[in-house]
């Protein structure tokens, strides 16, 4: 499965992140793609197979590339112990796609100190280049690099469903968007799925728990 999500991810079938560009402008910090809204106070808990997501969009932004983000908040814990809290930026460009303009990543270890911050890449319009992280109309077979951060961070996504029914502690949710992310960097995938007016409610063995609309 590995090498086929690999393949369907190859270069040669990636969208054009020109939308993404930061000299294409037009870009807002308020974002309502419907797959993935990120209004100011709405919390996303996930759980499962011992850990737990919660993403939390804040009152926020940060300019990057000239671009104004929403600064979004993940934090994640395994086994009840904190592994990672990241701010993440993300911009919603004219057609409604989503872009992801970086992240500032804290890994923690076992005491709970800081321990790195592997995989941490801010957009600055040359090298490192905002991704797509959800089209603004979404269709089955688009494929997209979320991050384009040569050696640091590389992960790609292709849609391989719409309309899945998810039936999750949460509640149940008929318009989804399934993807399938993979990292060419370490050859791992994650399967992640969207709910129209929440945004991320699966990720892996993770569900929707908690939902706190803004």
């Amino acid at each position: 499965l590995a090498p086929a999500c690999g393949e369907a991810n190859s270069a040669e079938s990636l969208m054009d992140v020109g939308v993404c560009d930061p000299e294409a402008g037009g870009f807002s910090a308020e974002i309502d793609n419907p797959y993935f809204p990120l209004p100011v106070g709405q919390k996303v808990v996930l759980e499962g197979g011992g850990s737990l997501v919660r993403i939390t969009s804040l009152d926020e932004v940060r300019t990057v590339a000239g671009v104004e983000t929403r600064v979004v908040e993940e934090y994640e814990e395994i086994d009840g112990r904190v592994v990672e809290i990241s701010r993440n930026f993300f911009a919603q460009a004219q057609d409604g796609t989503v872009c992801y303009l970086g992240e500032e990543v804290d890994m923690y270890d076992e005491e709970g100190n800081v321990s790195s911050h592997a995989g941490a890449w801010v957009a600055d319009g040359d090298r490192l280049r905002p991704g797509i992280f959800m089209p603004g109309s979404p269709q089955v077979d688009q494929a997209f690099p979320q991050e384009i951060a040569p050696g640091i961070a590389e992960d790609r996504s292709t849609i391989v469903a719409i309309g899945e029914v998810a039936v999750l502690p949460g509640g149940t949710f008929e318009d989804t968007v399934t993807m399938l992310d993979f990292d060419p960097l370490s050859g791992g995938q994650d399967r992640k799925v969207y709910a129209k007016g929440i945004g991320l409610v699966v990720d892996e063995r993770a569900q929707l728990t908690e939902f706190v609309s803004a």
